[in-house]
C-alpha cells in the first residue's frame, strides 16, 4: 500500500517591486539625462561662440608674448599700467611702420605679378624644353594661364565682399588689441586666480609652473616672429641682388611660411625658387636662389634660432610635427602656429611629473629620461 504523496509546499507570493527602488532608479535616470543634456548644451554653446573663443585665445597668446618686457619694466620700478601702455605703443608702432612701408609696393608688385604672370609662363614655355614637354603632356601652360587670368576678375568682381572683409578684419584686430590690453594688465591677477583653484599645499608649485609657462610661451612667440622677420629680410635682399622681379611679395611669402614649424622654411624656399625660375631663368638665377636658401636654412637652424630661442622650450621633432598637424586640422594655419606653444605648455606642466617618475625608477637611463 503506497503512502500518500506529500502535498507540495505553497508557492511563495510574488512580491511587487519595491517602490522605493523604482524611485531611486528613476532619480538616477533623470540625473543622468540632465547631465547629458547639460553637457550637450554646453558643447553647443561653445561651438556657437567658437569664433569669439578663438579671438580670446589669440588675445591671451599676445598678452603672454608681451608679458616678459612688461615685467622687465615693472622690475625697474615702472607701474604696470604705464609699462603695458609703453609696450603696446611700441609694438603697434612697429607693426604700423612695417605695414606702411611694405603695403603700397606689395600691392603694386602683387597686381603686376598677377597681370604679367601669363606672359612669364609663355616665355618659360619658349625657352625651356623640359617645361615645354611637361606642358604638352599635362597642359600646364593652359591651366596656369587660365588660373592667372581669372584672378583679377575674382578680386575685382567682389568689391563688396572685399570691403566687408576689410572692415571685418579691422574690427577683429581692434577686438584682439583691446582684449590683449586687458589680459596683459590683469595677468598677475589671472595667475593668482589660477593658483587659487588648487589646494593650498599645491599653490606654490602652480605659481612656479605658471611663471615658467608664461616665460617660455612668450619667448617662443617673440622668437618665432623675429626669425620670420629675419628670413623675410634676407630673402628680399637676395632677390634684390639677383634682380628677381617681385622680390617683395616673394619675401613676404617666405616670412609668413617661416612661421609654420618644421616645414615652413622649406615650403617658402620651394615657392620662391619656383617663381624665380618662372620669372627669370633656371641658370644662374634659379640655382643661385636655391643655393642661398640651402645656406640660409643652415644658418637659421644652427646660428639664428638657437640664439633667439635660447629661453624657449625645446621640443622633439616628432612632437612639433604632431602638434602642428593637430593644430592645422582644428584651426587651420592659425592652429598650426598656436599648437607649438600649447605643446610647450604641456611639456612644462609634465616635466615635474616626469622627474618624479625618474626618481622613483632609478634604473631609467639618461637617454630614456625626458628632458626637463
Amino acid at each position: 500500500m503506497t503512502e500518500p504523496a506529500e502535498p507540495a509546499p505553497p508557492a511563495r507570493p510574488v512580491r511587487p517591486p519595491d517602490p522605493v527602488s523604482l524611485r531611486t532608479v528613476y532619480r538616477w535616470a533623470v540625473a543622468a539625462g540632465l547631465g547629458l543634456l547639460t553637457v550637450a548644451v554646453a558643447a553647443m554653446a561653445v561651438y556657437t561662440v567658437r569664433s569669439v573663443l578663438i579671438l580670446v585665445l589669440i588675445a591671451l597668446f599676445v598678452a603672454v608674448s608681451l608679458d616678459p618686457p612688461v615685467r622687465w619694466l615693472v622690475h625697474h620700478r615702472v607701474r604696470r599700467g604705464l609699462a603695458v601702455a609703453l609696450i603696446f605703443t611700441i609694438a603697434l608702432a612697429v607693426v604700423i611702420g612695417l605695414v606702411a612701408a611694405i603695403w603700397p609696393p606689395l600691392i603694386r608688385q602683387g597686381n603686376n605679378l598677377i597681370h604679367d604672370f601669363p606672359q612669364y609662363i609663355s616665355e618659360l614655355s619658349a625657352r625651356s624644353k623640359a617645361y615645354r614637354e611637361l606642358s604638352d603632356r599635362y597642359g600646364l601652360t593652359e591651366r596656369l594661364t587660365d588660373f592667372a587670368a581669372t584672378v583679377p576678375g575674382k578680386i575685382g568682381g567682389g568689391v563688396v565682399g572685399f570691403i566687408r572683409g576689410f572692415f571685418g578684419a579691422v574690427f577683429t584686430s581692434l577686438l584682439v588689441i583691446v582684449l590683449s590690453i586687458y589680459f596683459l594688465a590683469d595677468l598677475p591677477r589671472l595667475r593668482r586666480g589660477v593658483a587659487r583653484l588648487f589646494p593650498a599645499g599645491q599653490r606654490p608649485l602652480v605659481r612656479r609652473a605658471t611663471d615658467v609657462v608664461v616665460d617660455k610661451v612668450g619667448a617662443y612667440m617673440i622668437g618665432n616672429l623675429l626669425i620670420s622677420l629675419v628670413a623675410g629680410i634676407a630673402t628680399f635682399a637676395m632677390l634684390s641682388i639677383a634682380r628677381v622681379p617681385f622680390a617683395l611679395p616673394l619675401a613676404v611669402v617666405v616670412a609668413i611660411a617661416d612661421l609654420i614649424p618644421m616645414i615652413g622654411a622649406t615650403l617658402g624656399a620651394v615657392i620662391t625658387v619656383g617663381f624665380t625660375v618662372i620669372l627669370t631663368d633656371f641658370w644662374p638665377h634659379g640655382v643661385a636662389v636655391a643655393i642661398f636658401f640651402v645656406i640660409y636654412q643652415q644658418v637659421e637652424n644652427y646660428l639664428i634660432a638657437p640664439r633667439v630661442m635660447r629661453n624657449a622650450v625645446d621640443l622633439p621633432a616628432v612632437a612639433v610635427i604632431l602638434a602642428g598637424l593637430t593644430g592645422a586640422a582644428v584651426l587651420g594655419l592659425l592652429g598650426a602656429l598656436m599648437a607649438i606653444p600649447v605643446a610647450a605648455v604641456i611639456k612644462v606642466l609634465l616635466s615635474p611629473v616626469i622627474r618624479e617618475m625618474d626618481v622613483a625608477d632609478p634604473e631609467i637611463t639618461d637617454e630614456e629620461a625626458a628632458p626637463s
